[in-house]
């Protein structure tokens, strides 16, 4: 399970930073945001993970 939650997070984070790269491109703040709340779900997914794991241990 929590290898699927970390793939899932570092899927996030990819999609987010390219919507976010895309947005900055054509000049669309709209795609950018998006792009950058995205990648921080992403980043929080993962920090919840490394968190889980470190009480694991």
């Amino acid at each position: 399970m929590a290898k699927d939650e970390k793939a899932k997070a570092k899927k996030e984070q990819a999609k987010g930073k390219a919507k976010e790269t895309v947005g900055r491109v054509v000049g669309n703040e709209t795609m950018k945001a998006k792009g950058q709340a995205e990648k921080s779900k992403g980043d929080a997914r993962q920090a919840k993970e490394k968190a889980k794991d470190a009480f694991k241990r």
